[in-house]
């Protein structure tokens, strides 16, 4: 069996659309979507996601299903009742006094690094972070959502690893986000989301290819056979965007800090 998981084109975040460039960047990708056999699509809700989707599905001729786990990983953080959290996303919004709810993974390096619970395949479910927010719940609700799709394929999740009821190489395409597209991976290859999140980047528009491999009949590992494909921008004279990305170096003020 066979994942493909696209991340959308440079984002307008303000407005949940593509940019110019995304535009661009997602009408290089539907060229080589033949190439790409694409299966079974699934789509994010988001407009950002349902637009890159749309210029593949109109040159295949086909649609998507829209699935709402598919939506960039919706956790939130409450840091107010938390000095230690505070320090580790330095740069979360106030209104009226008070922290607003954000997204989980954009730590500080220096906090990550300095507790490697968050590195650890369970130990992040126990974190400072799990206990300020809805991550653990949330994760559960997307990977329980993503092993019952793949049910439904014949692989049936066991402990660690994919019970194989109908083997078979179909091909699913997820159109989703950096964020979720970590959250996959990390359940299909069992490490944690934060190892993912503070170790990927994924450029917008590329292509992520997972398979199974059944070296012992009936048992099925998922591996990452090209993570971050961006060959069909290079194809069409342009780089990767800098979105998903930090400043290279931190001198540089024009790059996201």
């Amino acid at each position: 069996m066979r994942l493909l998981m696209v991340r959308h084109g440079d984002p307008d975040y303000e407005h949940d659309s593509l940019t110019e460039t995304g535009k661009k960047e997602a009408a290089l990708l539907a060229e080589i979507a033949d190439d790409l056999e694409l299966g079974e699509c699934f789509v994010s809700p988001l407009g950002r996601a349902q637009e890159t989707a749309q210029y593949t599905l109109n040159r295949l001729n086909c649609t998507a299903r829209t699935l709402d786990w598919l939506q960039e990983f919706p956790a939130k953080l409450d840091i107010n009742s938390s000095q230690e959290l505070r320090h580790a996303y330095p740069n979360t919004r106030m209104k009226e006094g008070r922290y607003l709810p954000r997204i989980v993974w954009d730590m500080m390096p220096s906090y990550y690094l300095a507790h490697p619970e968050y590195a650890e395949r369970e130990g992040w479910r126990s974190s400072e972070v799990a206990a300020h927010s809805d991550i653990v719940q949330v994760y559960d609700y997307v990977t329980e959502s993503l092993d019952r799709l793949l049910a439904g394929h014949g692989y049936i999740r066991e402990g660690m690893h994919y019970r194989v009821e109908k083997a078979n190489t179909d091909t699913i395409t997820f159109f989703c986000h950096f964020g979720l597209i970590c959250v996959l991976l990390s359940h299909l290859m069992n490490v944690s989301p934060f190892a993912l999140w503070h170790g990927l980047v994924l450029a917008p528009t590329s292509v992520t290819e997972i398979i199974t491999e059944e070296r012992e009949q009936g048992i099925a590992m998922f591996r990452g056979q090209r993570l971050g494909d961006i060959h069909h921008l290079l194809a069409g004279g342009r780089k990767a965007s800098f979105s998903a990305r930090f400043c290279e170096t931190y001198d540089n003020r024009e790059q996201r800090h």
